[in-house]
């Protein structure tokens, strides 16, 4: 009877032994999910700050830019605006500026006698530095700049026509400036010349919103 009861309680201690080892072995999982969620909850806060400052640095600062550049004539006046990123470089930047309405030279000479139809955005070399002959950048405020924005977003939708003489792109570029404070040449210059004078007429300084 004793020896059973030495070997019964050898059966119940050999069953305990292996129950505990099966209750470790299934945490084990558990154990290593708990260190998994913490690993990927770090991951993802590293990653969520990273996009913060991603997202910090591409928020930028807010510029405009008074540009000229080369053309087979005499050049083109416009304007360029958006942000900045901490080294300069522009972020989407979007483009004014008044031109005759076609790829044809018929338009232009046409405009040089009687009013002919507009566009207002991008034309082709705009944003390509080896044609640009003359440019202002002026940094601004958020606030300055959704003002400034919208400005031009009415400009462009009020200036149907383009006349060499009457109302070209320098007298185009010359309202947002005015609408700036800013202080404006002659509009029958080249546009090189246009926009090396308008940055002189103001210093060259940054904007200082309209006057009074």
């Amino acid at each position: 009877m004793k020896f059973l009861n030495v070997r019964l309680l050898i059966v119940i201690l050999f069953a305990l032994s292996a129950a505990g080892c099966q209750t470790s072995a299934e945490s084990g999982p558990g154990a290593g999910d708990s260190v998994a969620a913490v690993q990927t909850t770090s991951a993802t806060t590293s990653k969520n700050n990273a996009a913060a400052k991603t997202s910090k640095r591409e928020t930028g600062r807010y510029f405009i830019e008074f540009r000229s550049r080369y053309a087979l004539t005499y050049g083109h006046t416009y304007v360029v605006f958006g942000r900045v990123n901490s080294a300069g470089q522009m972020i989407d930047p979007e483009v004014a500026g008044l031109a005759p309405a076609s790829t044809s030279a018929v338009p232009y000479v046409l405009g040089h006698y009687i009013p002919v139809p507009s566009e207002t955005g991008w034309t082709d070399g705009d944003l390509e530095d080896r044609y640009r002959s003359a440019s202002w950048r002026v940094m601004l405020s958020q606030t300055e700049y959704n003002k400034v924005v919208s400005y031009i977003r009415k400009l462009k939708a009020s200036s149907p026509v383009w006349h060499a003489v009457l109302y070209n792109c320098n007298a185009f570029v010359g309202d947002i400036a005015k609408s700036m404070g800013y202080k404006v040449p002659n509009p029958l210059l080249r546009p090189q010349q246009y926009i090396t004078k308008l940055r002189e007429m103001n210093g060259g300084v940054g904007y200082t919103g309209p006057p009074g």
